[in-house]
């Protein structure tokens, strides 16, 4: 399985923008796609997942009410709106296919991940 990340890109605060993660494959049904962020400097970390065949959601705090994860089962995509872009929102954001029944916030449990798109907020 293959993730292709694209959407990223320079905005100014309190934009928005929508990052797509496509999965070559539709073998990831069973699973949860997450996005994780890395900031230059930084580890890495979660930011939200939904799964794939019951779309349910997740989000970390810091993201909560302004970022929103959603799928197009036909396009074999996930999509994640982010709203009230923040500077500190600034990072490479990745996405990734979690183990099966694995929809959480560990990096370690997501394998197949895309080679990330630079979101850049400035202030």
């Amino acid at each position: 399985v293959q993730l292709q990340a694209s959407g990223g890109g320079l905005v100014q605060a309190e934009d928005s923008l929508r990052l797509s993660c496509t999965a070559s494959s539709r073998a990831v049904s069973n699973n949860a796609i997450g996005w994780f962020r890395q900031a230059p400097g930084k580890e890495r970390e979660f930011v939200s997942s939904i799964s794939w065949r019951g779309g349910s959601t997740t989000y970390a705090d810091s993201v909560k009410g302004r970022f929103t994860i959603s799928r197009d089962v036909a396009k074999n995509t996930i999509y994640l709106q982010m709203n009230s872009l923040k500077p500190e929102d600034t990072a490479v954001y990745y996405c990734a296919v979690g183990l099966p029944s694995y929809a959480g916030a560990d990096s370690a449990r997501y394998r197949y991940w895309g080679q990330g798109t630079l979101v850049t907020v400035s202030s």
